[in-house]
């Protein structure tokens, strides 16, 4: 028995990841060109069609021109085979890495969260490059960590080959440098660990090479930062009706409190106690590099949001960590004996909550592809429009795409929509806008648009599929008259 169980382990290990990247290749292809785009799915499309080397995130943009487009169409379907290629890619390179930093067992739990997540689901089915910068991220910094850490000259350079690969998906990516940054300051700014250090050649090439990497990311990036942030002093770049209101410190609250919605709460819980863990049985290199890379990206991009408005899908590289320590944590708990048997089942019961919570959303996931059906609103409103109708739809890009047709950008303020109205006779306005699902979807001029919509307009249809959480995609369509009635105004 004791002779053969080190040589069924393995097996039993790459039974069980086999298991989970089929599981993880299922739930990301099914229904994969079912949807139709949606908001930023659009730049994707342009971009893919015609990729430039001055783009700040042309990496994505290549692959699909020439990987996908020269034996397929980039419609819905062929802009989604490579993000859903790499969401499942990521479920071994979490295990990989995972087995390196914590061990097979921790590794194996990490990749069956990954395997479930419904927001790692839900980018795997989206046309942009979230799943490729989710999947380099979660293996450059680690790599160059066990590079410095273990003098491994091949981890080192798959470290840096990869972190140059997640900056050309995403400039976010850098984000994590400074995480590494922090952790190379913290743990090797002492006179004796830097002459012993400077005595390896490895650490001398890797440290020549994240000088350069670091000088070629300020020369590049810094000058789009700066544009990014001008553009939004302007209004430009929106392409959406409703957004989360706010002033400074709510705005920052609400940011981190979706970023825990987005993981889901337990997991995020869950992390944060596996890098605890990780501090008390004295790993403290691999505990400081995990916080590292998670506080040094979210101190920055909140400190951002108090200048300009951020997404928090920006803080998508962080989220690898918080899978390797939720396998940390899981992986303590398989030691702990509570008397119960068999010993896995306390484990087992606790994963099960960890991926609980985001059940409703990932079956919701095949319900709307949680997103806005505006292809069935263009549909709908084909066999209806004449020559001469005026469109207004929030997200004007996609519907103006399945609508073959001008459709202009339908924003807060009413007056716009007045001075569009047809002459009587002439014509009709069309407005498409969705239905806010709850309270925090709506911006402080939506009431003004809602009352004059209600006072003017008719309301010809709404389309969606009803979800088992509480995002809910409805589009409404409303029909208006081709002139203001008497006495009224916005």
């Amino acid at each position: 028995m004791n002779s053969t169980a080190p040589s069924r382990r393995p097996a039993q290990s790459a039974l069980l990841l086999t298991g989970l990247i089929l599981l993880a290749l299922f739930l990301r292809a099914y229904r994969l060109g079912d949807w139709g785009f949606e908001a930023t799915e659009m730049f994707t499309l342009r971009d893919s069609n015609n990729p430039k080397l001055g783009n700040p995130r042309p990496l994505i943009y290549f692959l699909n021109y020439f990987l996908v487009g020269s034996w397929r169409p980039l419609d819905e379907l062929g802009l989604r085979i490579l993000p859903a290629l790499f969401g499942v890619l990521a479920v071994p390179a979490i295990y990989s890495v995972g087995r390196r930093l914590a061990g097979t067992r921790a590794a194996l739990f990490a990749a069956f969260l990954l395997a479930v997540s419904s927001f790692h689901v839900y980018y795997s089915q989206f046309a942009r490059y979230w799943s490729l910068v989710f999947l380099l991220c979660a293996i450059y910094p680690y790599a160059i960590y066990v590079g410095i850490r273990e003098r491994n000259r091949r981890a080192l350079i798959a470290g840096i080959v990869t972190g140059v690969l997640a900056i050309l998906a995403h400039p976010v990516s850098t984000l994590l440098a400074g995480g590494l940054a922090v952790w190379l300051l913290a743990t090797y700014v002492r006179r004796d660990h830097m002459v012993w250090l400077w005595d390896q050649k490895a650490f001398r090439w890797g440290a020549f090479g994240f000088a350069v990497l670091l000088a070629v990311l300020a020369v590049r990036y810094v000058p789009m930062l700066q544009a990014w942030v001008a553009e939004r002093d302007e209004g430009k770049g929106g392409q959406f009706l409703l957004h989360l209101p706010g002033g400074p410190g709510f705005k920052q609250l609400a940011i981190l409190l979706s970023y825990a919605d987005t993981l889901t709460i337990p997991l995020v819980l869950a992390g944060l106690l596996g890098i605890i863990i990780l501090w008390q049985r004295g790993e403290r290199a691999l505990a400081l590099l995990m916080t590292c890379l998670l506080v040094v990206p979210v101190v920055f991009l909140v400190m951002v949001s108090f200048r300009t408005a951020i997404s928090t899908i920006y803080l998508l590289p962080t989220m690898p960590v918080m899978f390797y320590t939720a396998g940390v944590f899981l992986d303590r708990l398989s030691d702990v004996d509570l008397g119960v048997r068999p010993r896995w089942l306390v484990p087992a019961t606790v994963a099960a909550l960890l991926i609980i919570g985001g059940i409703p959303t990932l079956v919701s996931q095949y319900r709307d592809g949680r997103r806005y059906d505006y292809r069935s609103m263009a549909e709908w409103l084909n066999q209806r429009r004449e020559a001469g109708d005026v469109v207004f739809s929030d997200q004007h890009q996609v519907m103006q795409y399945y609508l073959k047709q001008p459709v202009q950008r339908l924003a807060g303020d009413p007056a716009p929509l007045i001075e569009a109205l047809p002459a009587p006779g002439t014509g009709i306005l069309w407005i498409v806008a969705p239905a806010p699902s709850h309270a925090f979807r709506t911006n402080p001029k939506l009431g003004r648009l809602k009352t004059w919509l209600h006072d003017n307009c008719q309301l010809r249809n709404t389309l969606g599929s009803g979800r088992l959480d509480f995002r809910q995609h409805y589009l409404e369509i409303y029909r208006c008259p081709p002139e203001v009635p008497a006495g009224r105004s916005p």
